[in-house]
C-alpha cells in the first residue's frame, strides 16, 4: 500500500501540474514547493503509527506515508541540481530508481527467516481484534499459522492457541466493489493463464522479443563511429552528432543482459519447463530493474508504458512459476 500509494501521488501530481500549466502555491511573492505538503503527510503517518494500535491504523499509516513521500521525491530535480530544476532530464529515473530500491528493501526483509518471538508478535498482532470483539476467521486462520511456526513449548503460544479456539467469530463482511472486482479479475487471468495456447504465446514473445534486441545491437554496431572513438563518445551525457550517449550504450548493455537470460530460457524450456520460465523472470527482472532506470532516463514518462507491459509479463510468469512448482510437489 505504501508503495502503491507513493507511485500514484506521483503520477497524480504530474498529471495534474501539466493539465494546469503548473501553478504556483504562495502567489506571486511566495512558491510554497508540494514537497512540504508530502512532509507533512509523512508526520501524520508517523503520529498515527505512535498514537494508535490495530490494523486499521497501519493501513491508513502506510496510505498517508505513501502519498506523502511521493509528494516529496517527486520534486528531486530541483534538490539535485544549481538552479532548482524542476525538470532536471533524470529526475524520472531517480524518482524510479528510489521506489524500486524501497521495494527491494521491503522484499529483503520480508524473506528473512523470522524468529519463535517474532512469530509471537505476529499472533498476538492479529488477535487484537479479539480484544473488541471483532475477530474474523481469516485472523484467527493467520494467527493460528503464525502459532505452528513458534516454539511449541513455550507455554505463551498454547495458551493463545487455546483463547483463540474459545474466542468469538463475527462473520466476514460482504466485499466491496473494488475487492470484487479484483477477485473476479484474477479469475479471469487464470482461466487464461491454464489455455495450453497462453505458454506458447509467452515462449513465442521472449522469442520475438530476443530478435528485436539483437537487430538493435546490430544496428547500434554498424550505425556508429569506429570502435576506437567509442571511449570519446561514452563521455558525452547526451547524442550528439558523432555518437551514443553512455545512457543509450547503458541501456544496450543492460538489454543484452536481457536477451541473454532469454536465449538461456528458449534453450532450456524444452528440457525443463520450469528452468526456462525462471530465466525468462529474469530476463524481465534485469528489463525492469536495469534497462528500465535508462529508459526513464531517455523517454521520460514514456517509459511508462514499457513499464506497464513489463509488469504484466512478469505476473504472468510468477503464475506459471507457481503452476509448475505446484505440479512438481504432487
Amino acid at each position: 500500500m505504501f508503495l502503491v500509494s507513493g507511485v500514484s501521488a506521483v503520477l497524480a501530481i504530474r498529471t495534474y501540474l501539466r493539465l494546469t500549466n503548473y501553478p504556483q502555491v504562495g502567489g506571486d511573492t511566495l512558491h510554497i514547493a508540494h514537497m512540504l505538503w508530502g512532509g507533512l503527510l509523512m508526520l501524520a503517518a508517523l503520529l498515527i503509527l505512535l498514537a494508535f494500535i490495530g490494523e486499521p491504523s497501519r493501513r491508513v499509516a502506510a496510505f498517508l506515508g505513501g502519498i506523502g513521500f511521493g509528494t516529496f521525491i517527486d520534486e528531486v530535480g530541483k534538490f539535485v541540481t544549481n538552479d532548482n530544476d524542476y525538470f532536471y532530464r533524470p529526475a524520472v529515473a531517480l524518482i524510479y530508481v528510489t521506489f524500486v530500491l524501497t521495494y527491494l528493501a521491503l522484499r529483503s526483509v520480508r524473506r528473512r527467516q523470522p524468529t519463535h518471538q517474532e512469530y509471537l508478535v505476529n499472533a498476538l498482532q492479529e488477535m487484537e481484534q479479539a480484544a473488541v470483539h471483532d475477530l474474523q476467521p481469516e485472523e484467527r486462520d493467520r494467527a493460528l499459522q503464525f502459532l505452528s511456526r513458534a516454539d511449541a513449548r513455550d507455554p505463551i503460544v498454547t495458551g493463545l492457541r487455546a483463547v483463540l479456539e474459545r474466542a468469538e467469530l463475527r462473520p466476514t463482511p460482504t466485499l466491496g466493489f473494488a475487492a470484487r472486482s479484483r477477485r473476479t479479475l484474477v479469475a479471469r487471468y487464470r482461466e487464461l493463464a491454464q489455455h495450453p495456447a497462453f505458454a506458447k504465446t509467452l515462449i513465442a514473445f521472449f522469442i520475438a522479443q530476443l530478435i528485436v534486441k539483437l537487430v538493435h545491437v546490430v544496428y547500434m554496431i554498424t550505425s556508429a563511429e569506429p570502435f576506437a572513438d567509442v571511449l570519446a563518445r561514452l563521455a558525452l551525457m547526451n547524442r550528439g552528432a558523432e555518437g551514443y550517449s553512455v545512457v543509450e550504450w547503458l541501456q544496450l548493455g543492460s538489454s543484452l543482459v536481457s536477451a541473454v537470460f532469454v536465449l538461456l530460457g528458449v534453450a532450456l524450456i524444452r528440457q525443463s519447463r520450469l528452468r526456462g520460465l525462471r530465466m525468462f523472470q529474469r530476463a524481465i527482472l534485469v528489463s525492469i530493474f536495469l534497462t528500465q532506470v535508462f529508459m526513464f532516463y531517455h523517454a521520460q514518462w514514456m517509459g511508462l508504458i514499457v513499464l506497464a507491459f513489463n509488469l504484466l509479463v512478469l505476473l504472468a510468469l510468477e503464475f506459471m512459476i507457481d503452476r509448475e512448482v505446484g505440479a512438481a510437489d504432487r
